[in-house]
């Protein structure tokens, strides 16, 4: 059966427009809840959401889907991602809910989904419940019908998780750190949780209206952060993306640091401390080839997978790795986290910078970047990757690139762009061969 609304990461779309609708919230919540309704005892879900107009309504959506088949509904507010993970364990629920389209424009909306051990659900689970959606919902007696209620400290249990992260020895005392909430689901706890470690924190991003998140802000805009960050003479900056699943720091001199970094930053680190496990680090095809060659100097191996954490901590458990995660800066530490983290990565960074005592811009250079450039064509329709003068194009650079570099091309899994990616020692040809196939594809 194949996919009708799971992507690479849960349902994600245009909020108002199929399938992010609110009756397509409805359905997800009756055949979840149907899903994962199992034993005899009373059935619980956890929601979450970030700060977009249209959480309200989908969160409303969902609770009725849940609660009409017979599951009581915990409602967090505004929390990241990982919390709604990290909550759905710690409260024993049947299952975890985060709506939210992450990096993407206010106007979009998504549903992700969190099994009960706090892991996102497996292909085969995301199958079952779409096969749910089209048939009839089983619906629970009058007397069985969920409850809902809203929790208050959800806020604090998560800042506390966070904190426990940081190694008790270290403290952020005499720090400055600009943080970038992108008025998003870390508008508050992300400050609270540095400033509670001892950090003097400047912090952007949060004042959420339901249409700023991630307007010019946030991991995908840093120039806010990098501005700041030079102009309060900061230590270093962190900026999450709106539901703080995924960071990029920028150094004291204001430049931008992608999660090829941190991760070789924190995976040496854990290596020196003897913490880290599996024998190297998980990514994606996009990380840089930089990143696989330091990792090998240092006599650690790059398992890639293809592009999605998903699939990168999958590979991670296969593997017994503890440390995975993407360029965009997504970063999975299994030892504290079931999924991406933002705010978790980012202290990890924090206490490498305390632990050492260097500056950030030594600190965060661990390898030099083989060039690399990605571009991104946005199609309206149709398979242009199966056009014949594209894959006549795609044949072409990749005979061009042999033994010099790789090339990746694949379709987004959660917006309407067809991603380009090449790499290479030789810049120039690295951009000729990028720019001939965006512009065959976009022919297409």
């Amino acid at each position: 059966m194949g996919r009708k609304f799971f992507g690479t990461d849960g349902i994600r779309g245009l909020t108002n427009s199929a399938p992010m609708t609110a009756e397509t919230a409805l359905k997800v919540g009756q055949a979840a809840g149907a899903h994962y309704l199992r034993g005899q005892h009373r059935h619980r879900v956890v929601i979450g959401k970030d700060t977009r107009l249209s959480g309200y309504m989908m969160e409303s959506a969902l609770v009725a889907g849940f609660c009409s088949v017979g599951m009581d509904v915990v409602l967090l507010g505004p929390m990241p991602t990982p919390a709604v993970a990290m909550l759905t364990r710690s409260m024993r629920a049947d299952l975890g809910v985060m709506i939210s389209a992450s990096h993407n424009p206010f106007a979009d909306n998504g549903i992700k989904l969190f099994g009960p051990d706090g892991y996102k659900l497996s292909d085969e689970d995301e199958l079952a419940i779409e096969a749910r959606l089209d048939g009839a919902p089983e619906l629970a007696r009058p007397e069985l019908i969920g409850r809902a209620k809203r929790i208050e400290d959800a806020r604090g249990r998560y800042v506390h998780f966070a904190k426990s992260t940081f190694p008790e020895r270290l403290s952020l005392d005499g720090l400055k750190i600009v943080v970038d909430c992108a008025h998003g689901a870390a508008y508050h706890v992300a400050p609270d949780a540095l400033w509670e470690l001892g950090a003097e924190v400047v912090a952007l991003g949060t004042s959420p209206n339901g249409l700023n998140i991630n307007d010019g802000c946030g991991s995908t805009h840093p120039q806010l952060l990098q501005e700041r960050v030079v102009s309060e003479g900061a230590d270093i900056g962190l900026a999450l993306d709106g539901d703080a699943d995924r960071l990029i720091v920028v150094d004291e001199t204001g430049k931008v640091v992608d999660g090829d970094q941190l991760m070789a930053l924190i995976a040496l680190d854990q290596a020196r401390h003897g913490l880290l496990r599996g024998g190297g680090v998980v990514a994606t095809v996009m990380s840089n080839l930089g990143l696989e060659r330091k990792l090998e100097s240092e006599g650690l191996r790059l398992e890639r997978t293809k592009v999605g954490d998903r699939y990168v901590l999958e590979a991670m458990r296969e593997k017994g790795c503890n440390i995975g995660g993407e360029q965009s800066g997504h970063i999975i530490l299994t030892d504290h986290a079931t999924t991406g983290d933002g705010l978790v990565a980012g202290l990890q960074v924090l206490a490498a910078l305390v632990d050492q005592g260097r500056p950030a811009s030594e600190l965060l250079r661990q390898f030099e970047p083989v060039p690399q450039l990605l571009k991104n064509v946005r199609f309206a329709g149709g398979a242009p990757l199966e056009a014949a003068g594209v894959k006549t194009c795609i044949a072409d650079a990749e005979a061009e690139l042999n033994g010099k570099g790789r090339l990746v091309i694949r379709k987004s899994g959660t917006e309407p762009l067809i991603r380009v990616m090449a790499e290479g020692d030789d810049e120039a040809q690295v951009h000729s061969v990028v720019e001939r196939i965006c512009e065959a594809v976009a022919r297409a």
